[in-house]
C-alpha cells in the first residue's frame, strides 16, 4: 500500500511538472506577441511583409510536429522534453536578431518548428498523466499555458513601455524561461518505449482518428484565431469604439478562455467530454449571434466573452482524445495539432478576405456557423473518452513507470 501511495504521489508530482512546462511554453508566446511591432520596425517591414513572415511560424510547426514522437522514442520522454523545451525557449531570441524579411522568415520557421515539437511532447506527457490519474486534466494544463501567455504578455508590455530593446528583453526572458523549463521537464514522467516497440516514422499522414478529432479542433481554433485577431477591429470599425475599449474586448476574450480552461476539468469530470464540448458549442454559437446582431459595444463584448468561454476547453479535449485514440499518442496528437495550427493560420486571413468582399458581420456569421460544428461533431471525441476510462483502473493509476 505504501508503494502504491508513493507511486501515486509521483504521478501527482509529474502533473505539476507538466503544468509548469505548459506555463513556460505559454510565457514564450506571450513574450513574443508583445514585441511584434518592435520586430517589424527593426526589420523594416510593411504590414503585408510582416504577415508573410509570421505565416512561417505555423509552417515550421506543421513540418516539425511529426518528428516529436520519434525524438521521444529515441531519448525517452523526459530527456526529449528537456531538450525540446530548451530549444523552444532559446528560439525566442531569433526573431529579434533578424534584420530583414528573409532572415525573419527563417527565424520564424525555426521558432515555429521548436514550438511545435515541444507542444506535441508536452501534450503527449499530459495525456499519459491523465491516463494514470484516471480523470481529466488537459483543460487545466492548457489553462496554465494561457496563464503563462498572460504572464509573458504582461512582462513584455512592461518592457515595451520602458522602451527596452527587444534583443535584450528576449535574451533575459529566454535565459529565465530556459532554466525554469529544463528544471520542470526534469520532474515529468520518464516514459520509455518497450523493447519490441517500433519507432514512429519520421513523417506520416495523421491517422483517420486524428482527422476526425481534428475537425472539431479546426472549428474551435478558427473561432479563436478570428476572435483574437479581429475582435478589436470589429469593435473599432463596427461599433465606433475607442482604442482602449476595443483592446479590452480582446483581453476579455483571452481571460474568459484562461478561466474556463483552468476550471474546465471539473466540468469534464462531471459531465463528460462530449456533453461539455456540445454545451461549449452552444455558448460559442450564442456568442457569435450576439456579435453578428450587436448594436452596442457591450453586446459585442459579451458575445466575444461567450465565444471564448465556449471554445476554451475544446482543443485540450481534442488532444486528450487523440492521445487515447490509438497506440501512438505522439503521432495522433501531432496530426490533430497540425490541423489546428493550419486552422489558426488561415482563420485571420480568411476573415479578412470575407470582410473585404462583404463585411465583418458576414465574417463572424461564418465563424458562428463553424461553432455549430462543435455541437454536430462532438461525438467523434467519445471513442477516445471511452478508451481512456476503460484503460484506467486503480491499479493502473498507481504505476507511473514506462509503458509495457
Amino acid at each position: 500500500m505504501k508503494d502504491a501511495d508513493y507511486e501515486q504521489h509521483e504521478v501527482k508530482r509529474a502533473r505539476y511538472a507538466v503544468a509548469a512546462v505548459f506555463t513556460v511554453h505559454g510565457a514564450v508566446t506571450g513574450s513574443f506577441a508583445t514585441r511584434v511591432p518592435w520586430i517589424q520596425d527593426h526589420a523594416g517591414l510593411s504590414a503585408g511583409q510582416l504577415g508573410f513572415a509570421l505565416a512561417f511560424t505555423a509552417f515550421g510547426a506543421s513540418c516539425s510536429m511529426p518528428l516529436a514522437g520519434r525524438i521521444s522514442h529515441r531519448f525517452g520522454s523526459r530527456t526529449a522534453l528537456r531538450g525540446l523545451i530548451a530549444m523552444w525557449t532559446l528560439s525566442l531570441v531569433l526573431p529579434s536578431l533578424a534584420p530583414n524579411l528573409y532572415t525573419l522568415c527563417l527565424a520564424m520557421f525555426a521558432y515555429g518548428a521548436s514550438a511545435g515539437m515541444a507542444d506535441v511532447a508536452m501534450n503527449a506527457l499530459g495525456v499519459e498523466v491523465e491516463r494514470l490519474l484516471g480523470r481529466s486534466i488537459m483543460s487545466g494544463l492548457h489553462g496554465m499555458w494561457s496563464a503563462g501567455a498572460l504572464i509573458g504578455s504582461a512582462a513584455g508590455t512592461l518592457a515595451a513601455h520602458l522602451g527596452s530593446d527587444a534583443r535584450l528583453h528576449f535574451a533575459l526572458a529566454a535565459a529565465v524561461l530556459t532554466v525554469l523549463g529544463v528544471l520542470a521537464a526534469g520532474r515529468v514522467l520518464d516514459v520509455q518505449p518497450g523493447e519490441d516497440e517500433e519507432p514512429p516514422p519520421r513523417f506520416a499522414l495523421p491517422p483517420r482518428s486524428a482527422l476526425l478529432i481534428g475537425t472539431v479542433g479546426f472549428c474551435a481554433v478558427f473561432a479563436e484565431g478570428a476572435s483574437l485577431d479581429w475582435s478589436a477591429v470589429f469593435l473599432r470599425d463596427r461599433m465606433d469604439s475607442s482604442a482602449g475599449l476595443a483592446a479590452a474586448t480582446t483581453t476579455g476574450f483571452m481571460l474568459t478562455m484562461a478561466i474556463a480552461r483552468i476550471s474546465g476539468d471539473a466540468v469534464v469530470n462531471r459531465f463528460g467530454t462530449v456533453r461539455t464540448v456540445r454545451a461549449g458549442g452552444v455558448l460559442a454559437a450564442l456568442g457569435g449571434l450576439l456579435i453578428v446582431l450587436a448594436g452596442h459595444p457591450a453586446v459585442a463584448m459579451t458575445g466575444f466573452a461567450l465565444m471564448g468561454l465556449g471554445i476554451a476547453v475544446v482543443v485540450p479535449l481534442c488532444f486528450a482524445a487523440a492521445g487515447h485514440a490509438g497506440p501512438n499518442p505522439s503521432q495522433a496528437i501531432a496530426g490533430v495539432a497540425t490541423i489546428t495550427y493550419t486552422s489558426g493560420l488561415i482563420a485571420p486571413s480568411l476573415i479578412g478576405g470575407v470582410a473585404q468582399a462583404t463585411s465583418l458581420v458576414v465574417s463572424f456569421g461564418v465563424v458562428t456557423v463553424l461553432t455549430c460544428g462543435l455541437v454536430v461533431f462532438a461525438g467523434v471525441l467519445r471513442p477516445g473518452e471511452r478508451a481512456a476510462r476503460a484503460e484506467v483502473s486503480p491499479q493502473a493509476a498507481a504505476v507511473p513507470g514506462p509503458r509495457p
